[in-house]
């Protein structure tokens, strides 16, 4: 597991992003339940996520309605495959509006670059 915190904030909220290879929903559920196994992102007002598994692509939203097909799509895009990635934010008390979608892209570019899975692009 990959973790990259306090790269990303907005009006108060803080982003983290991590991720790892999986490759079944079974895996993508342990996953999260060993990163919300740290108290600091089980309190967190979003964990949304998803994987393009063998089975089909998955995502949850975590409240953060729409954010996992944000983070399905930039996966789709750089053919990862067998990976999870998941934003987590902390409310910080200022409604984003259309913004938090920005904020999970930018978090997923940070954590494709950081973690060398950027697809070259030819």
């Amino acid at each position: 597991m990959q973790q990259f915190e306090s790269f990303l904030t907005d009006r108060g909220s803080k982003y983290a992003v991590s991720g790892g290879p999986v490759a079944s929903r079974a895996d993508a559920k342990a996953f999260l339940k060993q990163l919300t196994r740290d108290k600091r992102y089980a309190k967190a007002t979003h964990n949304t996520w998803a994987a393009l598994l063998p089975e089909g692509p998955t995502k949850g939203d975590d409240g953060e309605a729409g954010a996992g097909m944000v983070i399905l799509r930039m996966l789709q895009r750089e053919q990862l495959e067998n990976h999870i990635i998941v934003v987590t934010r902390w409310y910080g008390g200022t409604k984003l509006g259309g913004d938090r979608f920005r904020r999970v892209q930018d978090a997923v570019d940070h954590y494709l670059d950081n973690a060398g899975l950027r697809h070259a692009q030819t």
